[in-house]
């Protein structure tokens, strides 16, 4: 093994961190870690998490580079305290991209076309093969995130809470979770990660998609993230490609609703790591 060849790649979603040290295709470790978000943690909070959650073989040496790609890694000052951390555990070279040009390097890898999260949150941009060339502003959970598994949590549990749900729905969610609706709003409004907890919550829908009111609230977001989002580009002259836990659960729907809209749906994967490392294989 050559260590100038073998690089570090990370993805970073709002749930968790995926790691793999590649030389090459050859991927020489594989590992999970936390989520880092800057917006969250702090400098010291992440380096902690890196350092104590990696298996040591990622520190065996030092590497070519470290291409990190990260929810909250939006702007250079938020970048930079992710950049910091990996730094000092790595004494590699180390690069920061956001999560979204992650997805559309490992959605298109060089092609043209759309990438799409739909995950705990949401968010879309047009790819040239190279750059992002356009981006919808996702908005967050509480002002965007169409389609999201938090959008889905939110919608849920607020017609749980008004007693809008079908009651059959609602004792089955009350049933398996062991909550209150008092255990409800706290987890949402006492929480600084609240949007994780709606999204916990949304995986209730997949269980009941049997149901015509569940169907329809996943359609329904759906239906939005498109006219919101998808709406905006030119998306019927490029093929378009979902990366996130939302999109392959509900697959079925996002499909049925992509071609309400004459959009050609070319990819639907949990995650873009197979595509980052095809992308940085000849760096």
């Amino acid at each position: 093994m050559n260590n100038q060849s073998v690089k570090v790649i990370a993805e970073s979603s709002s749930t968790r961190t995926e790691w793999v040290l590649v030389d090459g295709d050859n991927i020489l470790e594989h590992a999970f870690t936390g989520s880092l978000n800057p917006f969250f943690q702090t400098r010291r909070e992440i380096s902690h998490i890196i350092r104590l959650e990696l298996p040591q073989a990622f520190f065996k040496r030092r590497w070519e580079h470290v291409y990190y790609y990260g929810a909250g890694c939006s702007n250079p000052d938020k970048n930079k305290i992710v950049e910091v951390s990996l730094v000092a555990q790595f004494k590699t070279p180390v690069t920061v991209e956001s999560d979204l040009v992650g997805a559309a390097r490992g959605l298109l890898i060089h092609d043209a076309g759309l990438a799409c999260i739909l995950g705990t949150g949401s968010n879309s941009c047009q790819y040239d093969g190279e750059k992002i060339v356009k981006n919808v502003r996702p908005a967050g959970f509480i002002l965007g995130d169409e389609g999201s598994g938090s959008a889905l949590g939110r919608i849920f549990l607020s017609d749980v809470l008004k007693e809008v749900a079908p009651q059959e729905v609602s004792q089955a969610f009350f049933d398996e979770y062991k909550v209150t609706p008092d255990d409800i709003m706290d987890a949402v409004y006492s929480n600084p990660m609240a949007n994780h907890n709606l999204r916990t919550y949304s995986f209730f829908l997949a269980k009941h998609l049997d149901n015509d009111y569940v169907r329809g609230i996943v359609e329904h977001e759906f239906m939005r993230f498109f006219e919101r989002n998808i709406s905006q580009y030119d998306y019927k002259h490029y093929p378009v490609c979902f990366v996130g836990q939302v999109a392959c659960t509900y697959s079925e729907i996002l499909l049925s609703v992509a071609n309400r809209f004459g959009a050609t749906i070319k990819k639907i994967v949990l995650n873009s790591m197979p595509g980052l490392v095809a992308y940085h294989r000849d760096d």
